[in-house]
């Protein structure tokens, strides 16, 4: 059975703090591997944190190990742009969100 995850992740040495998200090296190889895990449902919700360079996403799997074997195919965390901080598995009990945008 999954679970939902909240990943976070901060800065890594080799982002460029005076770029933004979408003009940090590696961006479209992270784009494309961010898009398909999307399009496999596994990243349910997920973007930047503009301010200090990180990012979370929500993701449904198996288990914690799951995640970091999904996410470990990510250019970004194997070329420094991110390095993930924490994995933390999460239950929802508000969601006051519109079923369609």
């Amino acid at each position: 059975m999954s679970s939902l995850f909240v990943v976070r992740s901060a800065a890594g040495p080799a982002r460029d703090h005076a770029r933004g998200t979408r003009e940090q090296d590696w961006w479209n190889e992270h784009a494309a591997f961010v898009d398909e895990l999307v399009e496999q449902g596994f990243i349910v919700l997920g973007g930047p944190f503009p301010d200090d360079g990180g990012s979370m996403v929500v993701v449904r799997s198996e288990s914690e190990q799951s995640v970091r074997d999904w996410l470990g195919g990510d250019p970004w965390y194997h070329h420094g742009i991110l390095q993930l901080e924490t994995i933390q598995r999460w239950e929802i009990f508000i969601d006051k969100r519109p079923e369609s945008r």
